[in-house]
């Protein structure tokens, strides 16, 4: 009888501190308050920083570690439960939605912004103003010198810029702009896209590929700073580009789709207890949330905007 009754103690005993380790490890973050990390792909660092900012302002208890970084290392983190929400330019895809469902989890994708791939070239390019097909001759290798698109141009290698080799602005020209082929020799990742700004600020011959969002309002100290350096190259659908059919990414040029490298971005949310991750999507598509995407020069998804058509007298 004895040996019984320890041998309940003991199970009892191993029981409890199962349970209580559960609960040390267990999330205690809710809506508004707790610490978290999350995933963003760092070409959309300046928007997700500046939402992370007022956030936080307005909910002290809240403490979000942002994780900047590629868009594949983002998305393996939300599929390795390393963090449950996760900022980028794409939805989930049905793989990974399987292999959610697979675990009994119900993950959602929620459209946030609308955005764009910028284009720049040194202030001392002549040759700011490019069609789509002549870019995709470019990003493709089949042009490899300024001078075989443009003939008076410089006879130097057009080196091409991209913050990283998993990025989204990577992705986006390989699928969207080159439609699969392959990306150009003299393609290489600059590791930022802060460094892409920096490596065209001192390479005549470069072309740089970022996030919109680092040329918007938010980001004029940045441009600022480099603005002797650097020019946004407009771009047209046309065959033959002029200033008159040719735009640069800005708010109105998105919003009319008359620059054409738009794209949407997304939180991807895995938050099954509601907690922290969720109550930063519902301020993020909140009015207050769009009201600073509208302010940084993007178009937010969930609240209307009026636009007022300005455009330079070249």
């Amino acid at each position: 009888m004895a040996l019984r009754f320890h041998q309940i103690s003991c199970l009892l005993i191993c029981l409890l501190l199962v349970a209580c380790r559960g609960k040390k490890n267990a999330p205690t973050d809710t809506l508004f308050s707790g610490l978290i990390t999350i995933a963003a792909d760092e070409t959309l660092k300046p928007i997700v920083q500046e939402e992370l900012d007022v956030f936080e302002a307005q909910y002290t208890l809240a403490n979000i570690i942002p994780r900047y970084t590629n868009e594949v290392e983002a998305i393996n983190l939300l599929l390795r439960d390393s963090v449950r929400f996760a900022v980028m330019t794409r939805p989930l895809s049905e793989a990974e939605l399987r292999s959610f469902h697979s675990r009994k989890f119900e993950p959602k994708s929620i459209k946030i912004a609308t955005d764009g791939i910028a284009l720049i070239v040194h202030k001392t390019n002549p040759d700011s103003i490019m069609s789509v097909g002549g870019l995709r001759k470019i990003f493709s290798g089949k042009v490899l010198k300024w001078n075989e698109l443009f003939p008076k141009a410089s006879s130097r290698p057009i080196y091409i810029a991209y913050d990283n080799q998993s990025s989204s602005t990577v992705r986006y020209v390989r699928d969207s702009i080159c439609f699969g082929d392959s990306l150009s020799h003299q393609s290489f990742a600059a590791g930022s896209n802060r460094e892409v700004i920096d490596y065209v600020a001192r390479t005549p011959n470069a072309l740089g590929v970022i996030g919109v969002n680092w040329i918007s309002e938010a980001q004029d100290s940045l441009i600022r700073a480099f603005s002797e350096s650097i020019q946004v190259v407009l771009v047209s659908r046309s065959d033959n580009p002029t200033y008159g059919n040719s735009f640069q990414p800005y708010q109105y040029y998105l919003y009319s789709g008359e620059y054409p490298f738009t794209r949407s971005i997304y939180i991807n949310l895995n938050d099954p207890r509601s907690g922290l991750p969720s109550g930063l999507t519902s301020f993020i598509t909140s009015a207050r949330g769009q009201r600073i995407i509208l302010k940084a020069g993007l178009l937010p998804a969930t609240m209307p905007v009026n636009v007022v058509h300005i455009r330079d007298e070249i």
